[in-house]
């Protein structure tokens, strides 16, 4: 077997495809590197759940790890892999310097996911009440970890334009150490029900992540009830991976505000609506939600936030709107009008056509990825700031570990 294409995947939790856009991101990751050539092992700490992915399905090699513990470094040792790819920045505090002081030569490839540091600032000020303003960036605890991780990496994969920029103006992250790879659809799906065969609005959303519970308590306590005056008769079905009693404690179908929880198939769900609703007041990220709405030829309504990054110069699949009425009215012209639902389902796909299908970004992942490997020692010369954290986290984090794994032996 090519020594060069052996791939460590190190995950936060095992995938769930059906239970969040990460879960289906890390999926499509795994593919674009299959596809590549790479023997895969997917290691994680995380328990297994009733919903992961069988990875032996995909031909991936699925092995549990422990947290500080030296075991990983021997299993490390006898894998040497070439590449090795950490699922979010908390998995590259973890595990890089083990990564560095065993494998130095294998590329080290950070996927944020989205920037945490930008959804807890934007969730902070949400709930103080104040506008977010993107120097609160420098305020967030959690930016000092997320960038120092993106430093250390080779390279960092940005789902997200608008979060590169912020990196690059405020943080001052060289362009050479992200890569854009947003969240990828294989193809469009034109086997669609029509306007006429498609009832209720939906929302959808893992109920892990703390905008989808805002999000649902907004259209409960404001936005349905503008809704519901005007269609008295509409439903709105709510789904979500994780859902607690206080999200179906809001259940109540005397106002059509229906409580699913955990949809089997996303894709039934979301087809069979007329228009997926998603007020979305902080966050970061794409959202997977729209995304697989415009997928399914679902216009949706949302706000700026849940549209960021997006469309970049296209016209929106529905309507972006801010203020609740607005959000409203938008929702029922595009649940009532034909002609201008049709309009927003062909923006959807044309959305995806030109921004999302995976055949877009599959060259330049496979030679950004080879010239890594080839010019890995030069890129990292350049990269100072990143050798210097590497060196000091090392250290500190190292020796922090070690203590930690002989207390727990006591």
């Amino acid at each position: 077997m090519d020594t060069n294409k052996r791939l460590l995947i190190i995950g936060f939790v095992w995938p769930e495809p059906n239970s969040s856009a990460a879960g289906g991101r890390m999926m499509r990751l795994i593919s674009l590197f299959k596809k590549q050539g790479f023997a895969i092992t997917f290691a994680s700490p995380a328990q297994d759940s009733d919903f992961m992915v069988s990875l032996a399905d995909f031909g991936v090699d699925k092995a549990a790890i422990e947290l500080n513990e030296s075991s990983f470094d021997l299993f490390l040792k006898e894998l040497q892999p070439s590449v090795v790819l950490f699922d979010r920045f908390m998995i590259e505090e973890q595990f890089g310097w083990r990564v560095a002081e065993h494998c130095p030569d294998a590329v080290r490839i950070l996927d944020t996911e989205d920037l945490h540091c930008l959804r807890l600032a934007r969730q902070n000020s949400f709930k103080a009440n104040r506008e977010f303003e993107v120097l609160d960036l420098l305020q967030e605890e959690v930016a000092k970890r997320e960038i120092a991780s993106i430093l250390r990496s080779d390279v960092s994969l940005m789902v997200s334009e608008y979060e590169m920029e912020v990196l690059q103006s405020v943080f001052k992250i060289d362009q050479s150490l992200l890569f854009y790879l947003p969240l990828m659809v294989d193809s469009v799906d034109w086997n669609i029900l029509s306007f006429e065969q498609r009832q209720r609005f939906v929302f959808i959303g893992n109920f892990l992540h703390e905008p989808n519970w805002n999000a649902v308590q907004y259209l409960k306590e404001t936005i349905w009830p503008l809704i519901r005056k005007q269609l008295p008769t509409t439903v709105l079905e709510i789904y979500g991976a994780y859902p607690s009693q206080k999200v179906f404690q809001l259940h109540n179908e005397k106002e059509g505000f229906i409580i699913k929880g955990r949809a089997e198939n996303a894709k039934e769900v979301i087809s069979n609506a007329r228009v997926l609703l998603a007020p979305l007041r902080f966050g970061a990220g794409i959202k997977g939600k729209l995304l697989e709405a415009m997928e399914y030829g679902t216009p949706s309504v949302t706000s700026s936030i849940g549209a960021e990054s997006m469309r970049g110069a296209l016209d929106w699949n529905g309507s972006i709107e801010d203020n609740p009425q607005q959000f409203a009215d938008a929702s029922i012209q595009l649940y009532q009008d034909e002609i201008v639902w049709k309009q927003s389902q062909q923006n959807g796909f044309e959305i995806i056509k030109q921004r999302y299908l995976k055949e877009l970004f599959e060259d330049e992942f496979k030679n950004t990825i080879a010239e890594l490997q080839m010019n890995l020692k030069m890129h990292r010369q350049n990269n100072f700031l990143g050798q210097m954290l590497s060196h000091h986290t090392m250290q500190s984090t190292k020796y922090m570990s070690r203590w930690i794994e002989e207390k727990n032996k006591k």
